[in-house]
């Protein structure tokens, strides 16, 4: 059997493969939709003939048109009326899942001609333009009025020099008659963990034709693409061209593989582990466990990414969009394994991108828009949009630029990007976690300063944090001997001296699976969150002279960090155990970083304004002496100042502070050197 097959012409193996019910099946389902493309299983072809699939990858423009003509062939016995209907465009044969992957750096002149998978990341795509695929022209002259076609030459077209009937040269093109395709470009990079030590990540320009191609992957998406590899070179002149030519791939296929992160492809054994896993009581004491094996401790850290990377559920309102995502932020001494935490929470989420404050500019993290070599304006996305529905970790966020920083807000709060630039006015998705380090700005922690002191990054930022947590180095004889251990087990065995509970692979599938559940907020679980905000809430007083502890933006984050243990469990609904370890977790953030260092009370406003209440009050006892010794005197000595204020417990150091604020803050001024004014 195999020896005849050998001998069998191409188009006739071809229109064996095409009389398979499979094929049968899709080319009526052809007809219903209206399509003009079939999608080919490649190992398809090479169970039918191992010779058929070379040929393929050798000379695919030759044998993607055999495949053409026998697709319609068949078409023409499945549905008569209907390939009579598209005779024009005929049909064209997509081919997907090649055996091999080829590596994005390893093409070049070998694989000029031939047929290719890719995958990568798409960074840049051009608006759909229509292509010509036959050229009508028309010949003005009254007398003659001869139309003919013109076939274009690779990605040009020859004007026609004269009618070549009257052989006159007043000549037009007629768009009416003329046949059009959707064109569009795509560039495509390497993934990161593809990308060797030491390399920068290459890219590669795709051209995209077809109704069924163009726009199917977007900037941000990590695509698998077929198509043939092709050169170009543009002419210099008439006569000569470059000796140096561009590749570039010509796609016959783009399939999406993570459009979303709950496309990873789970087999049904590993979906019975993860359900098997979800049963344990404790599952979310293993996810932890199983977090950045190789650091020691900082529990509550593990948790807080834990509830992360599995992280809410967003809810989309007639007046708008809630963020489902939970934001955490690491402040923390040098040396306490910030970095990699974070780089580790990159790794392991189903879609995750670790980038450092010092390398980042606006554009790099949200879009860039890119003038291309035909003059136009194209999007390139950044790191929050290629992070979309994942994880973007963002080290060392004190050392970005004030100015870039401020780009991240918009993403943070609305989960969105907008660009109204170069004449490209678009809103992206940035539906994205962000796990963001920070290095105190006095190097080390100081316990007396709030966190916005400790801390150059402004408050519209930290009040965008579900969580803050502050990692301090205190000398402590027992956890030092414990952590030293376990530092020199891991160099000793050259692997984390415990096993994790869970594989990364799994966790990351599990990861993946759980995000499919969007788990519903019980009303037991709703009540004691509600609880536990009135509680918090009343210890404001009534009069408003007391902090204020808590605000609805933390009532939020308590109900996405609920949701998000829900989901790690595998569960549909938020019980009340979800709701407490939401309120466990917060209340640590808020003793930690929401805590009025002068008085010791939990006072949000160190986070969401950057001044405890304690410090209000004092600054406006200081303003108050400015003004009223300004409304005498038309000015305020400092040293008066200072004086009067005493009566009020606030000392000379603390007043010359908060003199200091004020200025900064443009609140009063200087006029001349030891005198105020109010502005």
């Amino acid at each position: 059997m195999v020896e005849v097959r050998e001998e069998l012409d191409p188009r006739e193996l071809l229109q064996e493969l095409f009389k398979m019910d499979k094929y049968r099946e899709r080319l009526s389902q052809m007809a219903v939709e209206g399509s003009t493309s079939l999608v080919v299983d490649f190992e398809d072809i090479q169970v039918l003939d191992e010779e058929l699939a070379k040929g393929f990858i050798r000379n695919p423009s030759t044998y993607l048109s055999y495949a053409n003509s026998a697709a319609y062939e068949q078409l023409k016995i499945e549905a008569p009326s209907y390939a009579e209907k598209i005779a024009e465009q005929g049909v064209c044969v997509r081919l997907r899942n090649l055996p091999t992957v080829t590596r994005l750096r390893d093409v070049g002149s070998d694989y000029i001609g031939r047929l290719v998978m890719l995958e990568g990341i798409v960074v840049r795509a051009t608006p759909v333009e229509p292509m010509v695929v036959e050229a009508y022209f028309r010949c003005r002259n009254p007398d003659c009025l001869h139309e003919w076609s013109v076939e274009p030459a690779g990605m040009t077209i020859r004007w026609p020099s004269s009618c070549p009937q009257c052989k006159r040269r007043n000549i037009e093109f007629v768009d009416e008659k003329t046949r059009f395709v959707d064109y569009q470009r795509i560039r495509i990079q390497e993934k990161p963990e593809d990308l060797p030590p030491g390399q920068l990540p290459r890219v590669l320009d795709v051209r995209v034709v077809g109704k069924d191609l163009v726009d199917r992957a977007r900037p941000g998406d990590r695509v698998s693409v077929v198509g043939i590899v092709r050169a170009f070179s543009p002419r210099m002149t008439e006569a000569r061209m470059r000796r140096v030519f561009t590749v570039y791939i010509d796609a016959n296929y783009i399939e999406t593989q993570t459009r979303e992160a709950e496309t990873i492809t789970i087999t049904p054994e590993e979906e019975e582990k993860i359900k098997e896993l979800a049963k344990d009581p404790w599952i979310h004491r293993k996810i932890v466990q199983s977090i950045a094996p190789s650091i020691y401790g900082r529990e509550e850290i593990k948790e807080a990414i834990m509830y992360l990377l599995f992280g809410g559920v967003p809810k989309h309102l007639p007046d708008g969009y809630i963020r489902g995502n939970i934001n955490v932020l690491i402040i923390g001494d040098p040396g306490t394994g910030k970095s990699r935490l974070l780089q580790y929470v990159a790794e392991i989420a189903p879609r995750g991108l670790y980038t450092t404050g010092r390398g980042t500019t606006a554009a790099g993290l949200t879009a860039a828009v890119m003038r291309d070599e035909r003059g136009g304006m194209t999007l390139e996305a950044g790191a929050l949009v290629l992070a979309d529905k994942g994880v973007c970790a963002i080290d060392e966020l004190e050392k970005m630029r004030p100015e870039d920083r401020v780009s991240i807000h918009e993403a943070m709060a609305q989960n969105t990007i907008s660009i109204a630039k170069g004449g490209i006015v678009a809103t992206l998705n940035a539906r994205t976690a962000i796990l963001a380090a920070a290095n105190p700005a006095l190097g080390r922690y100081d316990p007396y300063r709030t966190v916005a002191e400790n801390f150059s990054l402004p408050v519209t930022i930290l009040s965008r944090f579900d969580l803050i947590f502050v990692l301090r180095d205190v000398p402590d004889k027992d956890l030092d001997a414990k952590m030293s251990k376990h530092i020199l087990d891991i160099h000793r065995m050259a692997h984390a001296p415990v096993e994790t509970p869970i594989p990364p692979e799994l966790l990351r599938k599990y990861i993946s699976y759980a995000k499919r559940i969007n788990p519903v907020l019980t009303e037991e679980a709703a009540k004691r969150l509600q609880e536990f905000y009135l509680e918090m809430r009343s210890r404001s007083g009534e009069g408003g002279d007391s902090p204020i502890a808590i605000t609805a933006r933390q009532l939020e984050a308590l109900i996405r960090i609920a949701e998000a243990r829900a989901r790690a469990a595998l569960r549909e609904k938020v019980l009340v155990e979800d709701a407490e370890a939401a309120i466990a977790i917060m209340r640590k953030s808020l003793e930690q970083v929401g805590m009025d260092v002068a008085t010791k009370r939990m006072d949000i406003d160190v986070i969401m304004t950057g001044k405890p209440k304690s410090m209000r009050d004092k600054l406006t006892v200081v303003l108050d002496t400015i003004v009223s010794l300004q409304k005498k005197e038309g000015f305020a000595r400092i040293d008066d100042v200072i004086e009067r204020v005493r009566e009020h417990d606030v000392s000379e150091a603390e007043a010359r502070r908060f003199i200091g604020i004020l200025i900064r803050d443009g609140v009063v001024y200087e006029p001349k050197p030891g005198y105020l004014k109010k502005t």
